[in-house]
């Protein structure tokens, strides 16, 4: 029984005069996911209808529909340019999670690495934007509201935001994982032992039947469930913060003023 719950494998490392990459699961499942969707996005849409939309394509549009009003009315009709950004987040977090119940690849969002670079990219688009909108200097006298005492608060705070979506997302993947393999493991010894009395040769030839259902149903849980929960969660969180560092303009902060007087 092969079983390892240590991390990513490392199959290579190829190393230059200042530093060394290790060449891992994760980076084979990220290739892979990668081409996958490359693939699955160039026949969704190599021969679309404009005037007549049937079968998957129509699939395909109402997704894409309710991403941009999801974004719309989440970030605002100003923000919608970053649903390309959202949809890419959500895409390759359910790929990456779900691809680890094939049993081919170890699911990418078991790594920290990945999940932390997606809440960097993030924090780094969320910076840029505080700086375009309001100057270096109001960036940085963000950071001294409400009042100058908060400053070092709030700057942990904005130190911690993108290791807390990293955590979450790599905590629920990786300990659903950890803890799917530990009770495969249990069940394997537990149908060993009861089958011990039986002569070798049979007891060699017995398949440990008790891991049939339940590692099968915390997979779905683990995998299915919570990996749908969890892209959501880090692509809503994602949402929220790049939202608040692009604020709306004047004009749609009246226009929703007036939708607002007259409801």
């Amino acid at each position: 029984m092969d079983i390892s719950i240590s991390g990513p494998k490392v199959y290579f490392a190829i190393h230059t005069p200042w530093f060394s990459i290790n060449i891992t699961q994760t980076t084979f499942t990220l290739l892979f996911v990668s081409l996958a969707v490359i693939i699955t996005a160039y026949f969704l849409t190599r021969k679309l209808d404009k005037r007549k939309p049937k079968g998957l394509q129509i699939v395909v549009e109402k997704a894409v529909g309710m991403l941009y009003n999801l974004v719309e009315s989440t970030m605002g009709k100003h923000n919608i340019r970053f649903a390309p950004y959202i949809g890419t987040l959500f895409i390759s977090s359910v790929c990456c999670t779900l691809i680890g119940m094939t049993g081919l690849f170890r699911s990418a969002t078991a790594d920290l690495s990945v999940t932390l670079a997606w809440a960097l990219a993030t924090t780094a688009i969320v910076w840029y934007s505080k700086i375009k909108n309001f100057g270096l200097k109001g960036f940085l006298k963000g950071f001294t509201e409400p009042v100058v005492v908060m400053t070092p608060m709030n700057i942990v705070s904005e130190i911690a935001q993108p290791l807390s979506m990293a955590f979450r997302h790599f905590g629920n993947v990786a300990g659903g994982s950890v803890l799917t393999t530990l009770i495969y493991a249990a069940l394997s010894l537990l149908s060993h032992a009861v089958f011990s009395w039986l002569p070798e040769a049979i007891a060699a030839c017995m398949p440990p039947i008790f891991t049939a259902g339940l590692p099968a149903v915390m997979s779905i849980y683990f995998d299915l469930f919570s990996g749908f929960v969890q892209a959501f969660v880090f692509s809503l969180l994602t949402m929220i913060y790049i939202g608040e560092a692009n604020p709306p303009p004047l004009e749609e902060k009246n226009e929703s003023k007036k939708e607002e007087k007259s409801n």
